[in-house]
């Protein structure tokens, strides 16, 4: 069975406010992953180089992690946890229809990086309320379902971009259709916060006035910059799809269909990885970074059926990222401190991320081959830091 003695009555509620909340990530990601499945290729539409979209993405991840750093903070001084929630996903999600409304590159990139501010708000508060939860149900799996529910939605999103563009309308139309699974999201938002309104009774209080004084322990910070190389050499799609379009490797219309591609496997990926996690623990998170080394080397340099290939790795990797690598912070850190923790932690990310995408970016103007090895190298650096890192099985 997936989940933890499914007939005790706690089980069941984490359950259904894990799904609540996968409901709002879910209609979110519809949301901002069509949007992201087009990025690049808008960038390029409004005038952009590749360096422009490997600062652009780069920087929005790089404020979208940074600023969770003090979010998780404050979210833990003052149990705010659902005030940081809720206005994260309004900025997140409603500066995505605005983008219709970019008339530049540089306006463009304003709002990607205000969708990324809004996401820095919520994040930390909201992997808290999950961390809660996944300890009724299981740490691997709990996180894991979240993140397939997540997906169906960054699949769906970019099925919608594909038939906005299949009817004939443009980048500008396919933004403002965007603004109806947004307005659904905050909906299934406000749904789980009338039925929940204190999350942590999920979790039993243990030991909190020595915890609050404890420092973070030192396999989190060891794991912490393990995956801070993963981030720094994790290409974006937003470039890889730039790669696409410049060289003409595939016809823009299919590009929203491989971003799909990849979040169908996100999905699956996150539900086995979740699975393996609860019973293997990080032997889970090793098997999904080798295969994910792949990824770019096959997406960049390959022809389409090796490009085909590389996209499901990539979906793999990333799976792994959102799923059982927020888990294991769970397992690390004490329940007072998870806010903070995971603010740091995200902090850290999103610096080697935008450090990573815009170093990667202005390689692949001089040689894409070089972009390409350097992204496989800092990978595979973050492989011995989860190695020397320990959870109790």
């Amino acid at each position: 069975m997936f989940f933890k003695s499914y007939k005790d009555s706690e089980v069941k509620k984490a359950l259904y406010f894990v799904l609540l909340l996968g409901l709002v990530s879910l209609f979110g990601d519809m949301t901002y992953e069509a949007a992201r499945s087009i990025t690049g290729p808008y960038l390029l539409y409004l005038g952009a180089t590749a360096s422009a979209v490997g600062f652009a993405v780069g920087f929005g991840e790089f404020i979208g992690y940074a600023l969770r750093l003090i979010s998780g903070y404050l979210a833990d001084r003052t149990k705010r946890y659902w005030l940081f929630t809720i206005l994260g996903y309004g900025i997140n999600l409603l500066a995505i229809p605005a983008l219709a409304l970019a008339t530049t590159w540089q306006i463009a990139l304003m709002l990607i990086i205000l969708e990324r501010f809004g996401k820095a708000l919520r994040v930390p508060a909201r992997d808290t309320f999950l961390s809660y939860a996944t300890k009724k149900i299981g740490r691997g799996i709990g996180f894991g379902l979240h993140e397939a529910l997540d997906q169906v939605g960054a699949l769906v999103g970019p099925l919608i971009i594909f038939l906005v563009f299949y009817l004939g309308f443009g980048y500008k139309e396919a933004f403002s259709f965007l603004l109806g699974p947004a307005l659904l999201a905050l909906t299934f938002l406000f749904i789980a916060r009338l039925l929940f309104a204190v999350p942590a009774k999920f979790e039993a209080d243990t030991k909190q006035a020595q915890v609050l004084e404890q420092r973070l322990p030192r396999d989190f910070w060891l794991y912490a910059f393990g995956m801070g190389f993963l981030a720094f050499g994790f290409l974006d799609f937003a470039l890889i799809s730039f790669h696409w379009e410049k060289a003409k490797v595939l016809d823009k219309n299919w590009i929203p269909l491989l971003y799909t591609l990849a979040m169908g496997v996100d999905a699956i990926s996150a539900l086995i990885l979740g699975y393996l996690y609860d019973r293997i623990k990080l032997k889970a998170l090793l098997l999904a970074l080798v295969l994910s080394l792949w990824a770019i080397p096959l997406s960049i340099l390959g022809d389409e059926p090796l490009v085909i290939l590389g996209v499901i790795l990539w979906g793999i990797g990333l799976s792994a990222q959102e799923s059982i690598v927020r888990a294991t912070i769970a397992e690390l850190v004490p329940k007072e401190k998870r806010g903070t923790a995971y603010g740091i932690f995200n902090a850290l990310f999103g610096g080697f991320w935008f450090l990573g995408s815009f170093f990667l970016g202005f390689l692949y103007d001089y040689s894409p081959l070089f972009m390409v090895v350097c992204s496989v190298v800092f990978q595979a650096l973050a492989i011995p830091f989860v190695i020397k890192v320990k959870v109790q099985k």
